[in-house]
């Protein structure tokens, strides 16, 4: 471990931020379209992005710094069961392959921005809608506030930042910049600036990935002793739990929540409001199917990216945040010079989604809270005013966060956030193959859903714990429930059919459903000709 600045590795992060900052300020004047205060073009894109742009700025927006921390961290503290993240991204894909096209063709035909949008659209009920947008802003918050730990911990290696200070301001000054980069550019250029960094964010982290995989096995002695290294100490017992550290192979009693995790994991990812935002940016379904195709390459990248983790064991890394792992593993095992592009790549890995996280939660509040009840005749000038200045505050709250709260909070919170987007996944996905879900018992079922989950995430907290904790939990007398997320999207989805045969039983009143069953189907060409596919399903 080295002590003090490491000033060749912070000069080439420099140069990188300096780049992509640049890049974000100019990004503005990049298919600059004539009306450009709309949430279409601010928030959007202008929906003109082809497939490897989508591709870039959804590889951006799914594989962010945390992935880049988190996963090969989870596997340096736990073992094979952090695993999990790969196999839910192999099965995420054939499942938006079945959805994304219908959710693009009707959002482009009614000009639909968020998914709130739609619910309220297809469901006539904008207390659905309501629902749908909050708890997509609240899911949101803590996955930016960890973007943001994930720069902090690259300055904390670096030593720049982190660490004793006499002032707070001095200690957190270059997080503190880093924020107010990323909200200028943001707030200027909207979303074609992450989609513009993203090909730097998406080309350093596949070179860094590369040339790890094959530079520290050589340094550590081969595969064969990375794996027995890391056997060994998965092997040695945890005082706390009296139990072994990890397994090289999940274990028989955790196989359930294993699989539970990634199946949950799975079908909540494409319910977050950032990976629909990046998704409807793009100039048609097409695109969005071949992407379907070619985003498992991040997939492989995962996969590899997982295996720091052994090798952090291996080259005997020591540290007390688990976080800080394999920024250590870069600063020990490289060069000065090519640590310092590994920690561009995730200090750039946090900036790309954090602005598209803070724009999608923006528009969820200016489309389904400021203008279906502050302001309904809003104007698109209006609308694009108010998310560019929600953006800003989602942003501050974001950094108030990391700066005043124990990080494992943020962590906690992030699980809970998956847990509480799953809740949205039958009025979406359901509403764009059937109608025949009550509105109000929609809304019923997310309420049991959403307080099943939170409760249960609570309960499961560990007893040092004063927060919410795990995202497993087991039912005395029955045994492991595995992913608290899939059980609450379970009892939601049971509710919510319960209520609807109940609703029809006594008449309840519909809502109107202003869509058509072509609008499900429709799609725009690159000459901006609109067609009709054909035919998928009824639309209703």
């Amino acid at each position: 471990m080295k002590d003090g600045v490491n000033g060749v590795a912070l000069a080439v992060f420099v140069f990188f931020f300096l780049l992509v900052t640049v890049m974000g300020f100019l990004a503005a004047r990049w298919r600059r379209a004539e009306n450009e205060q709309s949430l279409d073009e601010w928030g959007l894109g202008g929906r003109s992005f082809g497939t490897w742009v989508t591709w870039f700025l959804l590889g951006g927006d799914l594989y962010t710094a945390y992935t880049f921390v988190a996963v090969p961290a989870a596997i340096y503290a736990a073992g094979a069961a952090g695993f999990f993240a790969v196999p839910y991204t192999i099965l995420v894909y054939p499942l938006i392959f079945t959805f994304l096209p219908r959710l693009w063709s009707v959002s482009h035909r009614h000009g639909y921005v968020t998914t709130a949008d739609f619910v309220r659209g297809r469901w006539g009920s904008k207390g659905l809608s309501l629902a749908v947008a909050l708890t997509g802003i609240l899911a949101t918050m803590p996955y930016i506030a960890l973007q943001l730990v994930g720069i902090q911990a690259v300055l904390d290696v670096m030593g720049v930042g982190g660490g004793e200070s006499t002032h707070w301001f001095v200690k957190d000054l270059p997080l503190l910049i880093a924020f107010g980069v990323l909200a200028a550019y943001t707030y200027s250029s909207g979303l074609r600036a992450p989609a513009l960094i993203a090909f730097v964010k998406d080309t350093l982290i596949y070179l860094v990935i590369a040339v790890a995989i094959i530079y520290i096995p050589i340094k550590l002695g081969g595969f064969d002793a990375i794996f027995s290294a890391a056997s060994d100490a998965y092997a040695q017992v945890n005082p706390a739990t009296d139990k072994p550290r990890g397994a090289l192979v999940p274990g028989e009693a955790g196989q359930w929540t294993y699989a539970t995790l990634a199946l949950g994991s799975a079908l909540a990812l494409f319910m977050y409001p950032h990976s629909i935002t990046a998704t409807l940016s793009s100039r048609s379904r097409d695109v969005i199917r071949r992407n379907t195709t070619i985003l498992p390459l991040y997939s492989l990248m995962l996969g590899l990216l997982a295996f720091l983790g052994f090798m952090a064991i291996a080259a005997g890394i020591k540290v007390q945040n688990g976080q800080l792992a394999i920024p250590q593993l870069f600063e020990d095992m490289f060069p000065d010079w090519f640590a310092g592009v590994a920690f561009a790549a995730i200090g750039i890995g946090a900036l790309v989604p954090a602005a598209i996280m803070s724009i999608a939660a923006a528009n969820l509040f200016t489309r389904n809270i400021y203008k279906d009840f502050l302001k309904p005749d809003a104007t698109p000038e209006q609308e694009t005013k108010v998310s560019k200045l929600v953006s800003l505050l989602v942003k501050v709250g974001a950094l108030a966060f990391v700066l005043t709260m124990d990080k494992t909070v943020a962590i906690n919170f992030q699980l809970l956030g998956g847990i509480w987007i799953l809740q949205t996944f039958p009025a979406l996905v359901g509403g764009l193959f059937t109608r025949w879900f009550h509105r109000w018992a929609l809304l019923g079922g997310w309420a049991v859903g959403m307080v099943y989950g939170t409760w249960t995430a609570y309960n499961v907290a560990g007893p040092t714990q004063k927060h919410f904790g795990g995202s497993s939990a087991e039912i005395p007398g029955i045994g492991e429930i595995g992913y608290i997320g899939l059980t609450a999207f379970v009892l939601n989805l049971l509710v919510t059919v319960v209520l609807t045969f109940a609703l029809r039983a006594v008449r309840a009143p519909e809502g109107v459903d202003e869509t058509t069953a072509g609008d499900y189907t429709a799609d725009v060409g690159d000459t901006g000709v609109r067609r009709t596919m054909p035919k998928v399903g009824t639309g209703h």
